[in-house]
């Protein structure tokens, strides 16, 4: 969000409708996946991944920015990162661990909720480092799958795919260790309760 955009209370917006959308196609990269329809799951990662990025511009162009968006598209995108590292780790396209140390940072988050709530704050704002993560984490998985592919363009998605896959994991719980830290100050500036 840019200094001094509005925030409105606003259900309905463009960017509302486009990360709704997202959710839906959670489902449906889920199917795809599973019955072995990767290409079609590639395409619905790609869609993803490019409206994650269209809601954002639209939301600021269209002075569009609002609560149930800011909470709305961080929640389509972990939900869009659960399902697909699950779906991916059940084909054996990544090990089990990757799931494991993704969702650990996302407990550790949720579990900051009831401390936040208890001194009147709702869920912090996404920070840089987060959002950075997620992008890197949703071009990750696409290139993962594609790893599949024989050949060069396999091997390039491999090496192309873990190296976002790290940045995605070392960016998510540098902002996980952010969102701590700023819950923290947050806390002890309020006093106890």
């Amino acid at each position: 969000m840019q200094a001094g955009q509005r925030v409105s209370s606003t259900v309905v917006t463009v960017p509302n409708l486009i990360s709704m959308l997202r959710l839906a196609l959670v489902p449906v990269f889920a199917v795809l996946i599973v019955a072995g329809h990767d290409v079609w799951a590639l395409a619905v990662l790609a869609f993803s991944g490019f409206t994650d990025w269209l809601d954002g511009v639209l939301a600021r162009r269209l002075n569009q920015v609002s609560k149930l968006g800011q909470m709305l598209d961080p929640a389509a995108d972990r939900l869009f990162i659960l399902v697909t590292l699950v779906c991916l780790a059940w084909r054996d396209v990544v090990p089990w661990w990757l799931l494991a140390v993704i969702v650990a940072r996302d407990v550790m988050l949720i579990m900051l909720m009831p401390v936040l709530a208890r001194h009147g704050y709702g869920p912090l704002e996404v920070s840089f480092a987060g959002k950075a993560g997620t992008f890197a984490l949703l071009y990750a998985f696409p290139l993962l799958l594609l790893a599949e592919a024989p050949g060069t363009l396999g091997a390039v998605a491999q090496v192309t795919g873990w190296a976002f896959t790290w940045w995605g994991i070392g960016l998510y719980w540098l902002a996980g260790v952010l969102y701590v830290a700023q819950t923290r100050r947050l806390v002890a500036a309020d006093g106890p309760t």
